[in-house]
């Protein structure tokens, strides 16, 4: 694993201009792997305990934002208007 980080940085050394395309790759990766973590931990329609919580999205009050961009939507201002199970 060294060894290729060592081809990367003698690459990045003889080639200058390769440095932005290396830091919007990692940016990338980076960000891509965050919102795979933010939507694996947050989202209601995955459980991952299937014991206790076998019906995650039963749980969500009609105020809770789950989702990571609401446009235009005031959460806190929603009444309940389903039934609990």
């Amino acid at each position: 694993m060294s060894s290729f980080f060592g081809v990367v940085a003698k690459q990045i050394k003889s080639h200058p201009a390769l440095i932005p395309l290396f830091i919007f790759i990692s940016g990338g990766a980076t960000m891509s792997v965050l919102a795979l973590t933010r939507a694996a931990l947050k989202n209601p329609d995955v459980s991952w305990d299937h014991k206790n919580n076998p019906e995650p999205w039963n749980q969500m009050k009609p105020h809770q934002q789950y989702k990571l961009l609401a446009v235009n939507m005031d959460y806190s201002k929603l009444k309940e208007d389903r039934p609990d199970f």
